[in-house]
């Protein structure tokens, strides 16, 4: 029987394109009324973009999107304390890291997939088990029958939700700012993914097109209490900070809180599973989300070729899961220590960056993220 893909976001969408490479019937619900990403852009990282080239869609990538050669973090007056050549890994992989509006990217992978697999305006409402297949009711009064199920619906899935028993979220204490203008970087960062550390704030930007620039703030919510408005927030920083925000149409800049998931043990039964943020949603600090989603597709879609499903269900998280739950850890440690408030604290991150942790560091820390399972 068909397998049914609840979500039609990155990750739903990517598990789909690796099914119809396995020659596995499948129809994608999602809940929008059509596939629309949100305003905002993202970097697609070598991990993901490995992925791409093996499901032939990493050329599109680059020809939407635009290539980053480099990572950076800085003080707020831009003043560099750690940056990172992604060249090696180029060379390493022969991918190139991307950063694309999610919009495009969304696009890219609709059209590979074909839309006549994709239904929209299908908000799940409840899931019920009869004989064989089960049973999806959507919001819309609709109901559908699927052997399979994979819930790729977000950090809220409602699969996992319904069918899964741990669903405990963790609140980072911080909002989130994101926005996407017309705007062209000087020329020091058109190939750069630049990020700013403040006290308790930092600001990230990069450019995903030609004439497109992709910004985001992150802000602890004790320092918003005092003063709401987000460019008073920034402005100790460098001018370009401000200037990206106040270029950027207000009723377009999208903000919200920033959670996870705590890491979970089940991620699979018999003929259900769960991808990406549905399975271990992480905060933004190391810009992985998607990207783990896109490797979760991958897992999937291979082992898939070699195995009936249920089997297939059952070997992804063993493969997936260490990686992923080190991802989420990682990152949220990322997003404590760049948050510091104590000055002798932001000192001593700022002088273990800039002066005691060699490139060597950085580069294994990237590899082992960019490095994808081995999937028997």
């Amino acid at each position: 029987m068909e397998v049914a893909i609840i979500g039609g976001g990155i990750g739903g969408l990517t598990t789909a394109l690796a099914l119809k490479q396995a020659n596995i019937r499948f129809k994608v619900y999602e809940a929008a009324p059509e596939i629309k990403a949100v305003g905002a852009g993202i970097i697609m990282a070598n991990n993901a973009m490995q992925v791409f080239r093996h499901l032939g869609v990493h050329r599109e990538v680059y020809q939407k999107g635009n290539l980053i050669n480099a990572m950076t973090i800085a003080r707020p007056d831009f003043s560099p304390l750690s940056r990172v050549s992604l060249i090696p890994f180029e060379k390493k992989y022969q991918v190139q890291n991307h950063a694309i509006h999610r919009a495009d990217l969304h696009g890219i992978l609709s059209n590979a997939i074909g839309h006549q697999h994709i239904e929209t305006n299908k908000r799940l409402q409840h899931i019920k088990k009869e004989d064989k297949a089960y049973v999806l009711t959507f919001e819309d009064g609709t109901d559908v029958q699927a052997g399979y199920i994979i819930g790729a619906d977000g950090i809220r899935s409602q699969v996992r939700q319904q069918l899964f028993s741990e669903n405990e979220y963790r609140d980072a204490g911080q909002i989130c700012w994101r926005g996407v203008l017309n705007f062209t970087l000087p020329k020091a960062y058109a190939h750069e993914a630049m990020e700013v550390w403040g006290k308790g704030k930092r600001f990230g930007f990069v450019q995903i097109s030609k004439d497109l620039v992709y910004w985001y703030a992150v802000v602890d919510t004790g320092l918003i209490t005092d003063n709401p408005d987000i460019i008073s927030l920034l402005r100790d920083m460098d001018p370009l900070v401000t200037a990206l925000v106040k270029a950027s149409a207000e009723e377009k800049i999208i903000k919200g809180p920033l959670y996870d998931l705590k890491p979970i043990g089940t991620w699979s039964k018999k003929d259900v599973c769960l991808v990406g943020d549905a399975a271990h949603a992480t905060t933004p600090n190391l810009g992985q989300g998607a990207c783990q989603a896109i490797e979760d597709a991958y897992t999937l879609g291979e082992l898939a070729k070699k195995y009936p499903l249920t089997d297939a269900f059952r070997k992804y998280p063993e493969i997936r899961r260490k990686k992923a739950h080190y991802i989420v850890n990682t990152s949220w440690k990322i997003g404590e220590v760049a948050h510091w408030h104590n000055p002798f604290a932001i000192g001593l991150r700022n002088l273990t960056l800039k002066y005691l942790t060699p490139d060597s560091v950085n580069l294994k820390l990237l590899d082992k993220v960019f490095t994808l399972e081995n999937i028997d």
